[in-house]
């Protein structure tokens, strides 16, 4: 119970993250074609980081689900 609560919060605290990040790329006026490559970037990063931490292939082993 205490690891899925940790990851909750560890899930919480990157999802703000991760949307500050987003939210700064849409406040620089960047050109189009690069915005739209930093979101993808940002977006595969985010998915990435989240199959990790739920499949148990992140670096922090009180983080996974798994055993």
């Amino acid at each position: 119970m205490e690891s899925l609560i940790s990851l909750l919060v560890t899930v919480i605290v990157l999802g703000l993250v991760f949307w500050l990040v987003w939210w700064v790329l849409g406040q620089i006026p960047l050109p189009e074609p690069f915005r739209t490559v930093a979101i993808v970037l940002l977006g595969l990063i985010a998915v990435l980081i989240l199959l990790s931490l739920l499949f148990g292939w992140a670096p922090f082993p009180h983080l996974r689900l798994t055993r």
